[in-house]
């Protein structure tokens, strides 16, 4: 039997073409030779991105090209997928080989196609939604089902294919998914936009199931931050003298009202705040241990990379991607933090190889712990480790910084997993002063263990400085010892919560169940590890930014004006909360174990949008003030081809009518010289700027110019 092999990329499929001995490579597919796996050979395509997606409003009707209230709801009667214009040659071959089992004329009768997507519900919708484009009916089709691109893994996955129950189930459930996404961001988007229009402003809103709650999360904390009011509050601190050295303590006595510091110590007759009536009523000393860090997930390490060296979620799961491409790294897209035996033994066997490499020597204790090692808690992926390629010197200086830095990351904690506990003596001295106890804390390090892994990062430094109190030497003493104190009261302030930093967002939106008031609403946002998912969290941080609802600042993320305006027109809605995907993984799920339909799931959607367009016009009706600060902001003049407004979008400076059909846009740059505010301001409204300086031609030479916007609001140059 011949095999049509199908791969989501083409860096996936030319990792599974080198598994094996090639015989012809052309540019959408490769053919392998007959091999004991593939004894009548085997072809290899691939997608590329989306080689298909769900078709857009104006591709069902016309009328559904023009945003307009009177169109919604958007409802197609069927959902319809088509072939992305420049991906046609691709798909062309893969309609070819899905067919016939062969890229030459003729047809083979027995053939079988090998779905080799990623493992998780999307890789099921991609590849299936790829086979019904194509025609493809009746075929044997079965299922690849690995988590490695190193060649004994590939080899060893497809001599042991699985059938395709299982994967037509995730297809199923993410089909549905992808639908009432698609409802919902269509129908939700121009509803609140042309109703906010309506009212005068002058930008459109993306709205969907993820990016609205996360952005309407972050609006609740800069709310707090906003509305927070700091009060002072009271300590009681003492400076005591043992005949040993002096140490601080501190009791455990906090109030709002300094008077009540100053009652209770004339309750306790400490009449003179430097008093010797002191003695150490206790000493208490306790072995304490902490265990290596866990394995990273995707999540995990993307927060430690934003913490560590600011670096983005999507710069993160770019650089682990590129790792993964090059074999030195597991299946990056992973939400588990666990490995199976089987992981575990090549990285014991490897262990020397691995300590050479991050050039740490210790005895590695190759016992697995289920700390680590956990075969039931391994489901479609494990946890972040090196590869069994261990890379040399050549693959190393070839690295980038990013991906340098990632790779000795992973190489860390999974090393930190051979290593001995971090363990520390903490002691305990309680200072009688009256019958006021004070608390002193101080650590001594037994053993350095695994942080001898970590000891040069300066956040650990910075730790160690902000805990110094609790590290301090302490004097030798002995409970009934007498001391010397010396009494303070101290006064500080109630600090309001910090903003999230960028890392941060991946972790509020994997712990977005704590934010659902029902019990079960808040356990399925557990289950299916809060909104999005690991391989689409970063981009959804991305499409906030770019959406312009959220800035970062040194990498702390602040809500914009119109973020705030998108978080108070969805107030109050199932749009505004994580609670929305909880009720929608509940059924999901049910689809991916074949209890639910998508039919029951989709009747649902289509009343909670018909719902929201009735309700929504009557809660809108106190946003005049905020849309025309939104306006006054972001706006850089009037646009000259229609009643919108020309506003910085970032990269460039666009129309608010662009959702309505506008095309006018202007680059930040022209000619290598930046393009201000002020000079877009002159072309919409005179057409012509001022002459110029700074422009420079293609030749590399400085030239002098005016600009003049044409008929067709296109740039060109006045050299008069």
């Amino acid at each position: 039997m011949k095999y049509i092999i199908f791969a989501e990329k083409p860096s996936q499929a030319s990792a599974y073409a080198d598994a094996f001995t090639i015989k012809d490579k052309k540019k959408t597919y490769i053919e392998l030779n007959e091999c004991k796996t593939f004894p009548e050979g085997a072809f290899i395509t691939w997608g590329v991105g989306h080689l298909v997606s769900l078709k857009m409003p104006q591709e069902y009707k016309k009328e559904w090209a023009t945003w307009n209230l009177e169109n919604l709801p958007i409802i197609p009667d069927e959902f319809e997928f088509k072939v992305n214009n420049d991906k046609k040659e691709q798909f062309k071959t893969v309609k070819k080989l899905f067919n016939d089992g062969q890229i030459k004329e003729g047809k083979l009768k027995n053939f079988c196609i090998i779905n080799s997507d990623d493992i998780d519900r999307e890789g099921s919708n991609i590849f299936y939604s790829i086979y019904h484009m194509t025609g493809t009916k009746n075929k044997n089709i079965k299922r690849l089902w690995i988590n490695s691109l190193e060649t004994e893994e590939i080899k060893k996955g497809f001599n042991n294919l699985h059938d395709n129950k299982k994967d037509l189930l995730m297809y199923h459930e993410a089909k549905t998914r992808q639908i009432a996404d698609w409802l919902v961001g269509i129908n939700m988007s121009q509803l609140f936009s042309l109703s906010l229009q309506d009212k005068g402003m002058n930008t459109s809103l993306s709205v969907g199931r993820v990016q609205s709650p996360l952005v309407y999360m972050i609006y609740q904390r800069q709310n707090e931050i906003k509305n927070f009011k700091s009060e002072p509050f009271f300590e009681l601190e003492g400076q005591f003298e043992h005949q040993n050295g002096k140490y601080k303590g501190k009791s455990k006595i906090k109030e709002k009202d300094k008077n009540k510091v100053i009652n209770l110590l004339e309750k306790n007759k400490v009449i003179d705040m430097k008093t010797s009536n002191s003695f150490i009523k206790d000493v208490s000393k306790k072995v304490k241990a902490e265990k290596p860090p866990k394995l990273h997930s995707l999540s995990s390490l993307q927060t430690r990379a934003n913490k560590k060296w600011k670096y983005s979620p999507s710069k993160v799961l770019e650089t682990i991607q590129s790792l993964y491409e090059k074999k030195i790294t597991s299946y990056p897209r992973t939400d588990c933090n666990f490995i199976t035996e089987s992981e575990f033994n090549y990285l014991s066997n490897n262990i020397k190889k691995l300590q050479e490499l991050y050039g740490v020597e210790f005895q590695a204790d190759t016992t697995p712990k289920k700390r680590f090692v956990d075969n039931k808690k391994v489901e479609e992926h494990f946890a972040l480790i090196p590869t069994k390629k261990i890379p040399d010197q050549n693959i190393l200086k070839n690295l980038s910084d990013e991906e340098t830095n990632i790779y000795y990351e992973i190489l860390a904690t999974t090393l930190g997993m051979f290593h001995k506990d971090y363990e520390y003596e903490e002691t305990i001295i309680t200072t009688d002063v009256n019958n006021i106890e004070f608390f002193t804390k101080g650590k001594i390090e037994n053993r350095k263990g695994w942080k001898i892994l970590f000891s040069n990062e300066n956040e650990e430094k910075k730790e160690s400085s902000e805990k110094s109190s609790s590290n301090e030497v302490l004097p030798s003493v002995s409970v009934n010892d007498y001391v010397l104190s010396h009494l303070n009261i101290t006064e500080g302030k109630t600090n309001p919560p910090k903003p999230f930093t960028e890392g941060g967002l991946i972790n509020l939106m994997k712990t977005s169940g704590k934010y659902a008031e029902n019990e079960d609403d808040s356990e399925m946002l557990k289950k299916v590890e809060g909104i999005g998912t690991e391989a689409t969290r970063s981009g959804i941080i991305e499409t906030v930014k770019k959406n312009d609802y959220i800035k970062i600042t040194k990498n702390n993320v602040d809500i914009t004006e119109k973020g705030i305006i998108l978080c108070e027109a969805i107030e109050g809605s199932l749009l505004s909360s994580p609670v929305m995907t909880a009720k929608w993984e509940t059924y999901l799920n049910k689809i991916g174990n074949g209890e639910g339909n998508q039919e029951h799931f989709l009747e649902n959607i289509k009343n909670f949008i018909k719902h929201t367009i009735e309700e929504t016009p009557k809660k809108l009706e106190k946003m005049n003030d905020k849309i025309d600060n939104h306006n006054k902001k972001n706006s850089v003049a009037k646009c000259p081809s229609c009643d919108g407004f020309i506003e910085d979008k970032g990269k460039f400076y666009g129309c608010s009518g662009y959702q309505t059909g506008c095309k006018v846009s202007f680059p930040k740059k022209w000619s290598q010289k930046n393009l201000t505010k002020t000079m877009i301001k002159t072309l919409c409204e005179d057409k012509e700027t001022k002459k110029m300086k700074g422009f420079i031609s293609k030749k590399n030479k400085k030239f002098e110019a005016k600009l003049i916007l044409d008929d067709n609001y296109k740039l060109k140059f006045n050299f008069n």
